[in-house]
């Protein structure tokens, strides 16, 4: 009687297991712009780099999938078939070892960590911005774009030192053209992302990181911080135009009559913590020529730039 008992409520929690599956899926729309309305943008790659995130992360799935899959099929045959109350299987007290199982047990692992190992490398290079190799087969006889990233809490400015211009919260760069990143924050550490043309990568204060990216078709794109980085962290987003090259051009030019200015202590005040809630941009020209070193030594001096929170139970 409680044999049956408990094999009624396994079938029950199996059944309920099932159900829930496809809801499941569900909680995939978290990868997606706007819930299941969009297709996922971490598999629009819009450029070579992107493409092999992508192509390096599936294989890796997949590998690991072919352990899961047939590991949990098994697991549940096994338990089926030995259940306690199937007396027809066959069981043998004595049993203690199989040299088959020996070798499938080791074999899969070592061939596993061995094949993960190497597309790992292979990926790690493919993708590696300090490798000078990667701009030259991404992008072959295109010069670079010199692209200079700044983070305030909780802003995004993005300066190109070459044209002498800056642009808050908004990122114009040409198709077809290696952009290479130089980052650093004036405040605390976040993540540059952008999913369809760029994996992520840390921005920290004091310090200098680079990122190399690549876009081969023009249009928006979503960019913002991966990591958590205070209040206005929400609202800390950019989006990423890719223009042509005779549009981005006559961009750049546009933007060169800009009447705003930016040197350090102009910086100053664009730093002081702003939450973004509108998505505003703001465009400078004439940028000091060493701006970035400067908020590089600034934070290493100990500059803070302090963020005023309400008083406790204010509106």
């Amino acid at each position: 009687m409680q044999a049956r008992r408990y094999d009624t409520i396994a079938r029950r929690v199996g059944y309920l297991a099932r159900s829930l599956v496809p809801l499941s899926l569900l909680f995939l729309s978290g990868c997606s712009a706007h819930g299941l309305s969009r297709q996922f943008l971490l598999f629009r790659p819009a450029g070579p780099l992107s493409a092999a995130d992508l192509r390096f992360t599936i294989l890796d799935v997949a590998v690991m999938l072919g352990i899961i899959i047939p590991t949990a099929v098994m697991t549940t045959y096994f338990l089926l078939r030995y259940r306690k109350t199937r007396a027809s299987a066959a069981y043998d007290p004595h049993w203690s070892h199989s040299n088959l199982i020996e070798i499938v047990v080791w074999t899969i692992p070592v061939l596993t960590v061995a094949l993960l190992g190497y597309e790992s490398y292979k990926g790690t290079y493919a993708v590696n911005p300090y490798d000078p190799r990667m701009i030259k087969t991404a992008a072959p006889g295109r010069a670079p774009l010199a692209v200079d990233v700044i983070t305030t809490d909780w802003q995004w400015l993005f300066i190109y030192p070459q044209q002498h211009i800056a642009i808050a919260n908004k990122l114009v760069i040409p198709r077809g053209t290696p952009v290479v990143f130089r980052m650093t924050s004036a405040t605390v550490v976040n993540d540059f992302f952008i999913p369809n043309l760029s994996g992520m990568i840390d921005v920290m204060p004091g310090m200098r990181t680079k990122q190399v990216l690549v876009a081969d078709k023009t249009g928006q794109y979503k960019g913002y911080s991966a990591n958590f980085s205070g209040s206005g962290f929400s609202w800390m987003g950019f989006r990423t135009h890719v223009v042509s090259r005779s549009g981005f051009t006559r961009w750049a030019q546009a933007m060169e009559k800009s009447p705003r200015h930016l040197d350090y202590a102009q910086f100053n005040v664009f730093a002081k913590p702003t939450t973004n809630t509108d998505g505003k941009t703001y465009a400078f020209s004439q940028v000091h020529a060493r701006l970035f070193d400067q908020v590089i030594k600034g934070v290493l001096a100990g500059k803070v730039y302090t963020t005023r929170l309400p008083p406790p139970g204010a509106a």
